[in-house]
């Protein structure tokens, strides 16, 4: 197949998808009698427990309308589940994420046709399909490149999270201790703290009693939310232990001692990666110091040959 018709057949395609979602979102397809009978009677689903906070930003802004028409024809599976759970620990809203990364993927597919049309008015002319692969790559790596963006600032504030929950885990014990009930030294331990990741603990328990439900169904909820296995297992411990507070008290005192000593661990082991890492500048410092101590005498040897 020549690089001609390869060129054509790209170009009919990505021309066809467009005009496709324009369809879709212009005309979307209506659902049959059962599936608006079983939409009446839904349940409807658990507020979300973490605040998403309000769109900005110029990319978001620009992107908005797309996301909008990517979300009314259900392609909301463009935004996996690990990074909601990634935004749901940012405070960002999978709609304001998906509106960047459809700026940065049109922008990039349109990147390379500029460069091209630059050159073309310099005298330098490609041939098609550097410019067709080019804006293709371009285009899947400014999708993909906000996804990459948030992983390592969510991973940071799981680790703040778990710093945080193995505090409050503290607070239940002594409160716990002093004869309360399950659920108020939640809710007690919850209100001593300060910080986004008391926020969001206060935030779930006010829900499980609005919503009458048990405090650790919220806060097994939230841990799935925020993607805190954590705080997951945690709930699950109490919820297997019921309400007799001896059970609950050594369950979550064993569960803090555990994150206790998993934070020392792999505060360990991140001491020690950051050790290593402070080893390489000196090996290459001493490597520059033999160097300029030993060229004279190799200098001189070699002309002396």
């Amino acid at each position: 197949m020549s690089p001609g018709v390869l060129s054509a057949l790209v170009c009919g395609a990505g021309v066809g998808a467009g005009l496709w979602l324009v369809v879709r979102g212009l005309f979307p397809p209506r659902p049959s009698l059962a599936q608006a009978l079983a939409q009446l009677r839904r349940v409807p689903d658990p507020a979300p427990l973490v605040a998403a906070e309000p769109d900005g930003g110029l990319a978001a802004r620009l992107g908005l309308p797309i996301a909008r028409l990517l979300g009314r024809s259900d392609a909301w599976w463009l935004v996996p589940g690990k990074v909601r759970q990634d935004l749901a620990v940012l405070g960002r809203s999978p709609e304001r994420h998906l509106a960047e990364k459809a700026t940065l993927a049109l922008v990039g597919l349109l990147v390379a046709p500029a460069v091209t049309v630059l050159l073309a008015l310099g005298g330098v002319h490609l041939s098609l399909v550097v410019p067709v692969w080019a804006s293709l790559v371009l285009l899947a790596g400014g999708f993909f490149l906000p996804d990459l963006g948030i992983r390592t600032e969510a991973a940071r504030r799981r680790t703040d999270f778990r710093h945080a929950l193995s505090s409050f885990l503290d607070l239940v014990v002594v409160a716990l201790a002093g004869g309360g009930g399950v659920e108020t030294a939640l809710s007690d331990a919850a209100s001593v703290g300060s910080g986004w990741a008391f926020d969001n603990l206060r935030q779930a328990l006010d829900q499980a009693r609005l919503a009458r439900e048990t405090p650790w169904a919220a806060l097994g909820r939230l841990g799935h939310q925020l993607g805190v296995d954590e705080l997951t297992e945690l709930a699950a411990s109490v919820a297997l232990a019921g309400t007799e507070g001896a059970k609950v008290r050594a369950s979550l005192a064993a569960k803090a001692t555990s994150l206790r000593t998993h934070q020392l661990a792999e505060a360990e082991t991140a001491d020690q990666a950051a050790t290593e890492r402070m080893a390489l500048p000196v090996v290459l410092l001493f490597a520059g110091f033999l160097f300029f101590l030993g060229y004279p005498a190799v200098e001189k040897v070699l002309g002396a040959l």
